[in-house]
């Protein structure tokens, strides 16, 4: 007992006289050890930049095959990172954006769409749904709270959709600073409100923020979140750039001139950034992606046929568009740059999807979650080097519980209650009101037009049992079948 040292002063002790003269030493030995500590770990975390387009299909760049729609600036990130050819997020925009955050997938979170999953007319629908989350249960998460665990700065400026008010609010879910606006590209309003010049275009205002952050933290790492609500209707445009697409002739399905103008504002808002990141000197510490929430709005003659209206854009070779299951709503594009550690023009075909962006971004931080906190998705980060491996991991998988109401028709769907699976090439979508079931072999037939379910029954049988497998150990909320006497015959 006698030998027993004492304990280290604490910081209040300092301030007693007998410490007066090591006061100032100490304070900057430690301050000088926790900047060394901290830029060692620092140089080691590149800044990532996340840029959501919303409602933007899959060949809706030039870089993925447009040859109407102009966007020079994310074709640069193209040519100059790495292209995910086969990247999949949920049939609309909510569920994407939960899983974007969370790292998990719709049946974790409870979201599954927008507002309710009841859409249509009650007679119509043959099932009784779940209820559905309209904003990310408070018990999750979010990539934003554990890059800031991480030492990150993080910001985010536009499209949240997982609920605004209160603790919901980006900038109580792990954002140091968070301005929501969604809903109109002219004329809009922000959470928390701000002062807005009178004409003002949505993605240009989101820009200037995303660009003053950029500026105010590149001395240290960052997350930037810049989910636009451009495409999204309403369908408002820059008049100069709609007038540079009116005099422009349609090509392969693309046609609008307003919402060639809208994704030619998202592609400057791209450039914009860019150029922050090479006037800053950050180009080679920062991991930049650009991806889309949902398929284009779109496709609806190959899945509602006979339809006059064919949506606003054009997903072919994929199949359907906005709000079905099938590719046209459900893959888009997802572009990486890395300069320096992204080989230029790089590709993979290697299935990916949302719930993979929040284990990719805690590796490159050399961050983790806590223990029991599960994560759907496995970190792409080992492609970024490495474009033509695989990842560890056998299936993407979908589940939707509910009805979404025809674009084109007044009765009807874009999609019924249906679980999906793709596993390596194949795909099977099950339906759940009758429970038949449509395989189709993406790498022969991406758009989807031949159903293998008969002449390669074994191989629906066996996928039919992993997404069931799947479905239970997650939990997943099943809708059911009214009573014979409550659904209208037809």
């Amino acid at each position: 007992m006698g030998n027993r040292r004492a304990p280290a002063p604490g910081l209040h002790e300092l301030r007693h006289p007998r410490y007066k003269m090591n006061l100032k030493p100490l304070i900057l030995t430690g301050l000088l050890g926790l900047a060394f500590a901290w830029s060692a770990r620092s140089a080691d975390q590149p800044n990532i930049v996340l840029i959501l387009a919303d409602d933007l299909g899959w060949t809706d760049l030039g870089c993925m095959g447009s040859t109407y729609y102009e966007t020079p600036h994310i074709d640069r990130l193209a040519q100059e990172g790495m292209t995910f050819r086969s990247f999949y997020v949920c049939q609309n925009c909510a569920p994407t954006r939960a899983a974007l955050m969370s790292g998990q997938y719709a049946p974790r979170t409870g979201v599954y769409t927008v507002n309710s999953l009841a859409r249509g007319k009650e007679g119509d629908r043959a099932m009784r749904v779940p209820e559905n989350a309209t904003r990310l249960p408070l018990d999750k998460i979010t990539v934003a709270q554990a890059l800031h665990d991480a030492g990150y700065a993080t910001g985010m400026f536009g499209k949240w959709h997982l609920g605004v008010n209160g603790d919901y609010h980006p900038g109580k879910r792990g954002f140091d600073e968070a301005i929501e606006s969604s809903g109109r590209h002219l004329g809009f309003a922000t959470h928390p409100p701000s002062d807005i010049p009178e004409g003002t275009y949505l993605a240009d205002y989101l820009t200037d923020r995303a660009v003053d952050f950029i500026a105010r933290h590149k001395g240290a790492p960052f997350f930037l979140y810049l989910p636009h609500f451009g495409v999204h209707s309403p369908y408002q445009a820059k008049k100069d750039l709609k007038e540079h697409f009116d005099a422009k002739p349609p090509a392969g399905g693309h046609r609008d001139p307003t919402y060639a103008a809208m994704i030619a504002s998202v592609d400057e808002s791209v450039g914009r950034i860019l150029a922050a990141l090479e006037e800053h000197g950050l180009a080679g510490r920062t991991l930049v992606l650009f991806a889309s929430d949902n398929g284009g709005v779109g496709g609806y003659d190959t899945t509602e046929p006979p339809s006059s209206r064919r949506g606003i854009t054009d997903n072919k070779p994929l199949r359907g568009g906005k709000g079905t299951l099938y590719e046209g709503g459900v893959r888009v594009p997802l572009l990486a740059r890395w300069t320096g550690v992204i080989p230029p023009g790089a590709q993979n075909d290697s299935p990916a999807a949302h719930v993979d962006l929040s284990p990719t971004f805690m590796e490159l931080a050399g961050t983790k979650l806590p223990d029991g906190y599960v994560l759907d998705g496995v970190s792409l980060a080992p492609l970024f080097r490495h474009p033509e491996a695989t990842l560890p991991r056998r299936s993407v998988y979908w589940h939707f519980p509910g009805y979404l109401e025809s674009y084109v028709h007044p009765a009807g769907w874009r999609t019924k209650p249906v679980s999906v699976i793709r596993s390596g090439d194949f795909k099977l979508l099950e339906f759940l009101e009758d429970g038949h079931v449509e395989l189709y072999n993406l790498k022969d037939d991406v758009g989807e037009t031949r159903n293998l379910a008969g002449p390669l029954a074994q191989q629906a049988r066996r996928m039919q049992r992993e997404l069931d497998a799947w479905r239970t150990s997650l939990g997943a909320l099943m809708p059911v079948l009214k009573p014979a006497d409550a659904t209208p015959q037809k």
